[in-house]
């Protein structure tokens, strides 16, 4: 192929110098396309055509009220024969035959023979009604016409004219001809308009059933969104389970399966049901189902529930409104409301809503706690918010261990008597010394006078997993962590878990991921109150909550990771749930770390001033044993809390903030520990003495070795 080329350009003399060339290429035409034949592009119009979205939506809006039509028509048939024969009664016997309820299939049974005698003494009436309509009619007619010719008579004799007898009679005539007229002229109006009413009255009927082919249907309805929850659409989701004694007792029942289902109830944001199921259908059987069963239901999994209430073989059916669960709750009253105090004793932690939109309120009065999920699935921030609540009541202490030690607790520096954070092995330690002194001021005050009432004490252990898991050991080679019987932090919590809740000692305790390692059976199943956020499996939910709340129908181990963040399920008498139920699942409120720090301000203007213990001293600066033994001086002995006080003035940075616990930590082991005279504890000088004697002993002979 040859190209053409043009050059245009401006004639200089001195091109060199900013002259400018265009060249311009002309190439030939191509050669034409070949020609579509005219059936071809017909056909691809057609095919555009209808495939287009708007043909499909005019197809499926003419097929739908096509058959809106034709199957209303046919439900007003079906109506119409149940109301003219006995088939209403005959389904409802058959599905209270095989619901095995034989009390209401006699008592169908029996209205339905009564229906059969009535109309069997309409049908004989029925045949003598001829005879005495036909009657009727000719002693009517005379009677009638007797009347206008007497009307006619009295007419002559006013007027004299014998022609008026028959006036009347001649126009009753007229008047009847005059309406057989009115009739013809409109009767064929009234026809059509006539079919036409009744056409639009059978599609009514039609559209409220959305009597048409799922395909049909419009698309927020295929979809399920927004689509309403109705006994029809309940006993086929319950039919399409895959369980076949459900599926051939539902068919012995025809329509009637909705008597399985008591009323439906709106819940919140979703709907509650209640089913009784067929003999032969076991709860867990349905349970086990729960995906499949909220998919006939036109929802996700998240979006069911399913418990089982106190009526023996029966299921209750919570379902959420379309996406309903994936919208935040408000906020906690415990930042919205700034007047709120809290009573230990008596009230309940404003913790969230249950899934019927209810408040959800939990009493801590008495109840060891504990809380379990999946890393980052809100577990502080639930198990903050109840200690959060619970600060506000100024006679509670806090004794607090953080062992993820990222700060979520740092508010609490200032109420707590002790807050340590951190996750080495020597924070473990810390912690475990600390609920070891709870357990000396818990056995302090079991020994006290009957009737003595003490201030609440909450021993709080954020990622106790891994006080569980620290491999550490002391002098004596017991290891801090572990389940056995010489673990220290094992048997200390275990030891609160006995006999702590009659004196106000409680045992709060988070964890990550439960196992037997982690969280050892004992110490789970000691705790009053079992919360768990998302979990893996359902071994694990069982480890969580036990095995009553799981058989029950709780799942947290179906939760969703990530997106059901601070939704849990709870299992605890301190919380208000439905009768015959174990267990009740929250959304709890998110209160923030600025809520939080907001929140605490308000505990502390209400208390005195605490001194929060942040590091246990371990006495690598000081001796705290003979700086105990100094401040006792020549007294024989002498009350803690003044062994405390002068400590206090001897280094104020280093016993400033000590409380019994700390003095009670120090001493034990020592042979010096404080103990009861004359009814107050107190500390002697020469069991200081000697211990301190004992100690220099042991020490100068380790040397000698």
């Amino acid at each position: 192929m040859s190209e053409n080329v043009v050059s245009l350009h401006k004639s200089t003399e001195n091109p060199d110098e900013g002259a400018s060339v265009t060249t311009l290429t002309v190439v030939p035409d191509a050669p034409p396309a070949p020609i579509v034949p005219l059936w071809v592009r017909s056909g691809r119009a057609l095919k555009r055509i209808a495939t287009d979205e708007r043909t499909k939506t005019a197809g499926r809006a003419v097929v739908r009220h096509g058959l809106y039509t034709v199957n209303g028509g046919r439900i007003v048939v079906r109506r119409a024969w149940d109301g003219r024969t006995a088939a209403r009664y005959e389904r409802m016997f058959r599905a209270a035959e095989a619901a095995g309820n034989y009390e209401v299939a006699e008592e169908w049974e029996e209205r339905g023979q009564r229906f059969r005698e009535a109309r069997h003494r309409r049908r004989m009436d029925l045949l003598h009604s001829p005879l005495d309509a036909a009657k009727g009619v000719g002693v009517g007619v005379g009677m009638g016409i007797g009347v206008l010719v007497a009307l006619g008579v009295v007419m002559a004799i006013n007027t004299h004219d014998v022609t008026d007898v028959i006036t009347p009679l001649k126009a009753t005539i007229d008047f009847i001809a005059t309406l057989i007229r009115i009739v013809q002229i409109v009767w064929p109006t009234a026809l059509v308009l006539g079919s036409l009413f009744a056409l639009l009255a059978v599609w009514t009927v039609g559209s409220k059933q959305q009597a048409a082919p799922q395909w049909a249907l419009p698309a927020n309805v295929r979809s399920g969104e927004g689509e309403p929850i109705t006994p029809s659409i309940v006993v086929k989701a319950l039919r399409d389970l895959g369980i076949p004694a459900m599926r051939n007792a539902i068919k012995e029942m025809g329509d009637a399966g909705a008597s399985m289902l008591g009323p439906i109830r709106i819940a919140g944001c979703g709907v509650e049901v209640d089913v009784t199921l067929p003999s032969g259908v076991s709860t867990n059987e349905v349970q086990q189902r729960r995906r499949k069963l909220a998919e006939n239901l036109t929802r996700h999994e998240h979006e069911v529930f399913i418990t089982i209430p106190q009526a023996a073989r029966t299921v209750r059916l919570w379902v959420a409104d379309s996406g309903a669960l994936d919208e935040p709750i408000g906020p906690s009253p415990l930042v919205t409301d700034e007047s709120m105090t809290a009573d230990y004793a008596k009230g309940k932690a404003p913790w969230g809503q249950d899934l019927r939109g209810d408040a959800a309120a939990l009493s801590l009065y008495q109840r060891h706690l504990l809380i379990t999920g999946l890393s980052n699935q809100g577990k502080t921030v639930a198990l903050r918010s109840l200690a959060l609540w619970l600060a506000l009541d100024k006679s509670v202490r806090f004794l607090m261990g953080d062992l993820k030690g990222v700060g979520d607790w740092a508010m609490f520096d200032g109420l707590a008597d002790t807050l340590i954070q951190g996750p080495t092995d020597e924070h473990v330690i810390q912690v475990t010394e600390m609920v070891e002194g709870a357990v000396d001021e818990m056995n302090r005050r079991l020994m006290a006078a009957p009737g003595t009432v003490f201030p609440p004490l909450i021993v709080l252990v954020d990622e106790a997993q891994v006080a569980f898991m620290c491999p550490a050991k002391d002098d004596d080679k017991r290891p801090y962590g572990g389940s056995k019987a010489n673990s220290r932090y094992f048997m200390a919590v275990r030891k609160i878990h006995n006999q702590g809740r009659v004196v106000n000692v409680l045992m709060w305790q988070g964890t990550q991921d439960p196992t037997n390692e982690n969280l050892p059976k004992l110490v789970r199943e000691g705790a009053h109150t079992r919360a768990s956020l998302a979990l893996g499996t359902e071994s694990q939910a069982r480890m969580a909550l036990g095995d009553k709340a799981v058989d029950g129908g709780a799942a947290p181990n179906l939760l969703r990771p990530g997106l059901d963040r601070g939704t849990l399920v709870v299992a605890s008498d301190g919380i208000a749930m439905p009768a015959g139920q174990a267990s009740i699942t929250v959304r709890t409120h998110y209160v923030d770390d600025d809520g939080a720090v907001a929140i605490t301000d308000r505990a502390k203007a209400i208390r005195d001033g605490v001194t929060t213990l942040t590091v246990i001293e371990r006495g690598e600066d000081r001796d705290p044993l003979a700086d105990i033994a100094s401040v006792v001086g020549d007294a024989s002995r002498v009350r803690t809390q003044d062994v405390l006080k002068r400590l206090a003035v001897l280094n104020e940075d280093a016993y400033g903030a000590w409380s019994f616990l700390d003095l009670k930590r120090v001493l034990d082991g020592t042979g010096a520990e404080p103990y009861k005279s004359e009814g107050v504890m107190v500390v002697g000088r020469d069991r200081l003495a000697a211990a301190l004697a004992n100690r220099e002993g042991e020490g100068s002979a380790s040397t000698a070795g």
